[in-house]
Formats: structure tokens, sequence, C-alpha cells
């Protein structure tokens, strides 16, 4: 595979502007396959020196992570999944949870994981949950014996995962398991793509006042107008999200129903598997005493973003100056970088 080559022939067909840092990843993940997949005897005999089955790529918000580790998903003709972190650990305890009574544990859930994929895809991978926290170190490492080879995007340095976390000894095993296992490059550019060629924000309305809400109604109804409303409950293992503004997928909500309430990445992935369009109204400004709600709203946008959902939101301040909680700073910058992309008129 000469990743490089298809890599600018992409660019050039996508008019990508074309960056050194970028293509320096790019030749690191060309090496990774050739070291991974390639069955030729030198490459074999090579790789047995150099053997890592992880790809960890680390760079700040927008600065093209996705989108190269996209690219190179695509070019693997390997059996492979591509999921959110927060979906594949859903999958994982409704797994260990349905066969309980058969004992079976993380090796089986492991080697059936391999008869589906060769490589896995984590996409803004970080960790946040005291739980997945304290099991991931021995799933990743049955994971990594088993040649499972997975591949990570992230803001987040290994070292740095789950930073001050609850119980975050336990975790430290699963670090260094990361560590041995994966290859850590970073990607680092002075721009966020996504909010520099994202600036027209036609759908991020604020402040909140007589003349957005009426904008924010308008558009509403006019992405409506030929669709049916129905009062739509959405059932999550006995928890329920009632939508009364629901127009065949076009869904109206205020922020308090969505990161007010006891929801978490399970409920966010259900309702946007029945969301074509979601429109927010009323985001507050974030402060340490509403951090639950703003990491919801950062496992919400998370979600919607890999989902491919185009966003409408009305704020009481605008995207440059929305405030945060300390503690969520850094993952917040990656949902205001989301937010430029979702909202901007050129996505739908």
């Amino acid at each position: 595979m000469n990743l490089k080559k298809l890599f600018l022939k992409h660019c050039e067909e996508n008019n990508y502007e074309i960056n050194k840092q970028q293509l320096v990843i790019v030749n690191c993940l060309n090496d990774y396959y050739l070291n991974n997949f390639n069955q030729s005897f030198f490459y074999s005999f090579f790789a047995k020196k150099n053997e890592k089955s992880g790809f960890y790529l680390v760079g700040d918000v927008g600065v093209g992570k996705t989108m190269i580790l996209n690219f190179f998903f695509d070019q693997i003709k390997q059996k492979k999944i591509r999921l959110h972190f927060n979906e594949f650990m859903i999958q994982f305890h409704d797994f260990i949870f349905q066969n309980k009574e058969k004992n079976k544990g993380i090796y089986h859930f492991v080697r059936d994981l391999k008869k589906k994929a060769q490589i896995i895809y984590f996409d803004e991978f970080q960790v946040t949950n005291i739980v997945d926290a304290m099991i991931l170190g021995k799933l990743f490492q049955k994971i990594f014996e088993e040649k499972i080879k997975v591949i990570f995007s992230s803001n987040i340095t290994i070292d740095n995962l789950y930073k001050d976390g609850l119980q975050r000894e336990q975790f430290v095993p699963f670090i260094e398991i990361l560590k041995s296992h994966s290859f850590q490059k970073i990607l680092s550019i002075d721009e966020d793509y996504r909010s520099s060629k994202n600036a027209n924000l036609e759908r991020f309305l604020s402040p909140i006042n007589e003349s957005n809400n009426f904008r924010f109604n308008k558009f509403f109804r006019k992405i409506t107008k030929e669709k049916i409303k129905t009062l739509k409950t959405l059932n999550i293992k006995g928890r329920k999200l009632i939508l009364e503004n629901f127009f065949e997928g076009v869904i109206k909500i205020e922020f308090n129903e969505l990161c007010n309430n006891n929801l978490g990445s399970e409920d966010y992935i259900v309702l946007a598997n029945n969301c074509k369009f979601l429109l927010i109204n009323n985001l507050p400004e974030f402060n340490d005493f509403n951090s639950n709600q703003q990491q919801r709203f950062i496992t919400l946008i998370d979600i919607i973003y890999e989902k491919k959902i185009p966003l409408m939101i009305t704020s009481e301040t605008n995207l440059d100056s929305i405030k945060t909680s300390k503690s969520l700073a850094e993952p917040f910058k990656r949902t205001i970088s989301r937010l430029y992309e979702l909202t901007s008129i050129s996505y739908n």
C-alpha cells in the first residue's frame, strides 16, 4: 500500500490543504499497515521486531486526526469495525450480562470480536467511566493477545488518560498495556480546521432573545413542513425518553431534557439512531456547578458527530465565548470544535 500517494490524491480530489505534519503521520500509518498486514516474508520477519497492534494518534481539536484515520480505515480491505468507544463498552457490558449464567467473560467476548474484525477504530478515545476504567486493562490485554489491531484518535496522551479520575490507580495497568502495545504519534498543527472552515454559523443562534427564538422556530417549521408529528417514546433498558416534538426524525428538544436528567451514552446512541436533524433549545453557560450537565452534553455531541447528525442550537453565549467547568476544559475544546462543523450551513 502506497498510502502517501493515495492520500495526496484524496486531498487533491477534496480540495484539502496538504500539510507536512499530516504526511508524516500518513507515512507512519503506512509502516503500521505493512508491519501488521503485509504477508511477505520480509515484512513478516521485520514485523516481529516492531510488532505493535495499536496505533494511537494524539492531537489537538480540529487538526485532521479523524480525517487521516478515516482515510486510512477506508483503505483497509480486512474485516474491520469503527465504533464510538461508549458504544463498544455498551456492547461489552451487554455481552457479559447476557452470558452471565453461561460464565462467559472477557475471553469469550474477545474471541467473538475476533471473528468480526481484524482491526477496530476508536475515534476521539477517552475514558470517563469508573466501571470502564477498572475493566479496560484485562479487556485490552486480551484484545492485543488475540492480535486484534486497534487504532485510536484522541486529544489526550496515553499517560494523561482518565487523569484525576476516581480510583485512577486501578486504571494505570491499562495505560501500561496501551503504551507497550501501541505506537503513539502526535499530530501538531496550529489551526483548528473545523472552526476556521466553518465560520458561518447560521444554525448556532446567540443570545437567546425574541429574534433568535423566531429564527429557530421558523427554521424548524420549514424543515418539518411536509412531515408528520408524533409523540415518540424511546425505551432504553427500562428508562424512557419522551420526544414531544418528533417529526419523522427531526427532533426539537430543550437542553435540560437532554442533559439535566440522568441520561448517558446509551440513551444518546438510541436518540441518535432515531434522529436525522436535532434542534436544541437553551444551551446554558457551563461552570463548576453544572459540570454533570456539561459532561452529558460532551458525550451527546460526540455521539451526534459520530452519527453525522446536523444541529441547530440556541445559546446564551456565542460559540467562541462559552465558558466551561475547570475539570472539563480540555474535552470541551473538542465539543466546541465539533459544534462549529455540526451547526455550519455547509453541514447537512
